[in-house]
């Protein structure tokens, strides 16, 4: 089965960009342009990773990753910001984000940081 990504930014362009990327390495994406479409793909959906941007008008990033985390503590989230909002990093780890990324990101970068968090664990042994 595959694995799911929501991808949650208020910038059309961005969440295009993510959806045709994580698509095409074969994983099931959805998108949420805010934080009310993102709690609601949340709850039907289980994603297992979010992507989350920072800033977005109504409920800000923060907001809805605490919402995430209350709703499933498992799901992984990784932060996406624009350059400067250091003390809301902070604050977004303390809330249980895994990573962040400064905007503009490295594609290649994010899809191996996306990779990484997803990629099944098998135990190792004969």
């Amino acid at each position: 089965m595959s694995k799911k990504i929501l991808i949650v930014d208020d910038q059309n362009g961005i969440r295009m960009l993510l959806m045709e990327v994580f698509s095409n390495e074969g994983y099931e994406t959805y998108q949420a342009p805010n934080g009310k479409t993102a709690l609601e793909i949340v709850k039907t959906h289980s994603p297992d990773l979010v992507l989350l941007d920072m800033k977005i008008p109504g409920m800000d990033g923060l907001d809805i990753l605490k919402h995430v985390k209350s709703i499933d503590p498992s799901i992984k989230v990784i932060m996406m910001t624009a350059y400067g909002e250091l003390d809301m990093i902070k604050e977004a780890t303390e809330l249980g984000a895994i990573m962040h990324f400064t905007k503009p990101f490295d594609i290649d970068e994010l899809r191996l940081a996306v990779h990484t968090q997803l990629i099944e664990t098998t135990p190792l042994g004969s």
